[in-house]
């Protein structure tokens, strides 16, 4: 009979401890939800990435957007008195980025990343139609849109004067913003060409006749030999001039 009741006791015992684990496992589960943190959590990441942007200074007619994206929904946080943003090394807020949000005040410290997007919109050249991988782009390959800088690597090609006259570096669609990698400056003459060599010097210009050891890119340096024989370096003005700054 003793032994009977001690072994009723101890599954009794065993039963009472086995629901209390699980209810405490139930109600931990149920406060480390990210539902337990709210709405608050997005709120005030994104808050705190205006203001970080707000407090950014740039000379560039930009209007900064901020997209918030959504934790992993696997992931579970335990509830936290305060939490701290802040932006992971080698993250700037430019572009798709991410913002790292850590628990500094809570029984469970935790760390997560919150993705975001940092839109640049801003005025840029959009290119309508096709232009063809080295050919010269016109005025009228492209129209002045507002779009997001930050969307693409290269930077925007902003002035029309930056790139009129160039070359495209490969196939330009419809829709494309111009940007630095798209367009180079176009070659204007080669090497063995006859071109004009101008002396710039204080109070005084000389022109004289040269022949180009180097092709020719407006803007660029060229190599050019005089009918003396001297080899000089200067730089490419347009299609038959290299000025040269003494």
């Amino acid at each position: 009979m003793l032994n009977h009741f001690l072994r009723w006791s101890r599954r009794l015992m065993l039963a009472t401890l086995w629901v209390a684990a699980f209810s405490w496992h139930a109600s931990h589960a149920q406060m480390a939800t990210p539902a337990a943190q709210g709405d608050d959590l997005y709120v005030s990441a994104q808050r705190w990435v205006n203001d970080m942007l707000s407090q950014q200074r740039s000379e560039l007619p930009l209007r900064m957007e901020v997209v918030v994206g959504q934790l992993d929904r696997r992931l579970t946080l335990a509830p936290c008195a305060h939490v701290e943003p802040y932006l992971p090394p080698n993250v700037r807020l430019w572009g798709k980025a991410r913002l790292g949000l850590r628990c500094v005040q809570g029984a469970v410290k935790w760390n997560v990343f919150l993705p975001i997007t940092i839109k640049a919109m801003g005025p840029a050249w959009v290119i309508k139609g096709q232009v063809a991988p080295g050919a010269t782009l016109q005025a009228s390959d492209a129209m002045a849109m507002e779009v997001d800088w930050a969307e693409g690597n290269a930077a925007i090609v902003a002035n029309q004067s930056a790139w009129v006259g160039k070359t495209a570096t490969r196939l330009l669609s419809t829709g494309q913003a111009l940007r630095q990698d798209m367009v180079k400056a176009a070659q204007v003459f080669q090497t063995g060409a006859q071109v004009r060599v101008v002396a710039v010097g204080v109070g005084f210009e000389i022109a004289a006749r040269a022949q180009a050891l180097s092709a020719g890119v407006v803007g660029q340096n060229a190599m050019v030999r005089m009918e003396n024989g001297q080899v000089i370096t200067g730089t490419v003005s347009d299609e038959r001039t290299v000025r040269v700054v003494l």
